[in-house]
C-alpha cells in the first residue's frame, strides 16, 4: 500500500475524524514506530509502519464502518465527550459496538440530521467546503418576518469570519408571534444561521437541520438512528466512492410551500428585528428561562403564603365565632332565673 498522510491514515482507522486526528498530532498523543511524532505532514506505510493513538493500535482492517443518520434533539452537545458533564449525542447510540464519532456540528440547542461513522475518509468528504453540498435548515424566529427583513437575510452579512450569504431564503409558515423560515447553505459555516439571523436582528427559537444534500431526517424521530450504507450515503449526498463530485443536483426539496408575504401579508404583531426578543438569544436564553423561573417560583410561594394566611386567617374566625358563641351561652345561663324549691 502506498504511503498515506498520518491524520487520514487515523481517520481510515475509525479512531476519530481527520481534523481530531490532526489535534492528537500536535498533542504529541501519536506514536510511529514507538517514536512521538507531532508533524502533519508526516506520512506512513499501513503495511509496515506500526501507528498508535493514545496507547490504541491504529489498523485498517481491524474496523468496520458505520454510518449513522441520527435526528438529534435539543440539550445535547455533538462531541464525544463533554469537559462540562453536559449530555453528549453518544449517549443517544451507547449499542453501537463501534467507535463512531459526530460528522461536523449542531449547537447545544440546535435539532435535526446529524451523520455519525468511524470512515474519515467520507466524514472529510461531507465536511469540506469543495463539494459544495447543500444543507437546509429549518428556523423558527421570535416575531413577523416583513419583506424587508427577508431581503435582507437573502442578501447575505459581512461577519468576523467573511461575508457570508445563504443559497436561498423563504418563509414556511406564519404564527401569531413566531415566523418558520427555511434556509438552504452551501458552505455551512460554524453556527452560520444564528449569525446570519442576529446580524439582521433576529432572534432564533428554534433551529433544525433537516437535510444535508438529498439525505433527510424525516421518518427519524428525535433522539432515534437509522443504519445507512456507504453507498447509499454517498449517492444522496453526491459523491461518488473516489471522492468526486456526481453530476446533477441531488438537493432535497421540501413539500412544504412559500409563504407570498405580497399576496398574503405580514402577520400581525412585532416584527422579527425589534429589540423586544433580544432577551431570547442563545447568549441571554439560560439567564432568561432562570429569571422566569424564579419569578414563577417567587409567585407560586407568595401564593402558598397568601393561601395558608388565609387559612390562618379563617381559622382564627371560626376559634373567635365559637368562642363568641360559647361565651354568650354562659352569660344567658348565668342571668337566667334560679327554681325555688319548696318544702
Amino acid at each position: 500500500m502506498s504511503e498515506l498522510r498520518l491524520q487520514k491514515f487515523i481517520a481510515d482507522c475509525g479512531i476519530t475524524s481527520r481534523r481530531k486526528a490532526e489535534e492528537l498530532i500536535v498533542q504529541g498523543r501519536v506514536q510511529v514506530n514507538g517514536d512521538t511524532v507531532r508533524i502533519l505532514g508526516t506520512k506512513v506505510n499501513p503495511d509496515i509502519d506500526a501507528v498508535i493513538v493514545d496507547g490504541q493500535i491504529a489498523d485498517l482492517g481491524s474496523v468496520d464502518k458505520v454510518y449513522l443518520v441520527m435526528n438529534k434533539p435539543r440539550g445535547y452537545v455533538t462531541t464525544v465527550e463533554d469537559p462540562e458533564g453536559r449530555r453528549t449525542v453518544m449517549d443517544l447510540c451507547k449499542e453501537v459496538s463501534e467507535r463512531i464519532y459526530p460528522v461536523g456540528r449542531l449547537d447545544y440547542l440546535s435539532e435535526g440530521l446529524l451523520l455519525l461513522t468511524n470512515d474519515g475518509e467520507v466524514a472529510n468528504m461531507v465536511m469540506h467546503p469543495s463539494f459544495n453540498i447543500t444543507k437546509v435548515y429549518e428556523v423558527k424566529v421570535f416575531g413577523s418576518v416583513t419583506e424587508t427583513i427577508l431581503k435582507k437575510l437573502r442578501n447575505g452579512v459581512q461577519l468576523e469570519e467573511g461575508f457570508v450569504k445563504p443559497l436561498s431564503v423563504r418563509v414556511i409558515k406564519q404564527l401569531p408571534n413566531k415566523t418558520w423560515v427555511e434556509f438552504r447553505l452551501g458552505e455551512g459555516r460554524n453556527r452560520e444561521i444564528r449569525k446570519i439571523c442576529e446580524a439582521c436582528g433576529l432572534t432564533v427559537d428554534k433551529l433544525k437541520r433537516v437535510a444535508i444534500e438529498g439525505l433527510t431526517v424525516e421518518g427519524i424521530a428525535p433522539s432515534k438512528f437509522r443504519y445507512i450504507s456507504k453507498k447509499q450515503l454517498l449517492n444522496l449526498i453526491g459523491i461518488s466512492e473516489d471522492g468526486k463530485k456526481l453530476e446533477g443536483d441531488r438537493a432535497w426539496m421540501s413539500s412544504k410551500k412559500t409563504v407570498n408575504l405580497k399576496k398574503k401579508g405580514v402577520q400581525a404583531g412585532t416584527a422579527a428585528d425589534d429589540e423586544a426578543w433580544i432577551k431570547y438569544r442563545k447568549e441571554t436564553y439560560f439567564k432568561s428561562v432562570k429569571e422566569l423561573d424564579e419569578r414563577r417560583k417567587n409567585e407560586e410561594e407568595a401564593a402558598k403564603a397568601a393561601s395558608l394566611a388565609a387559612r390562618d386567617e379563617a381559622h382564627f374566625a371560626r376559634k373567635k365565632k365559637k368562642a363568641l358563641r360559647e361565651k354568650k351561652k354562659a352569660e344567658a345561663n348565668y342571668k337566667a332565673p334560679h327554681a325555688v324549691i319548696v318544702d
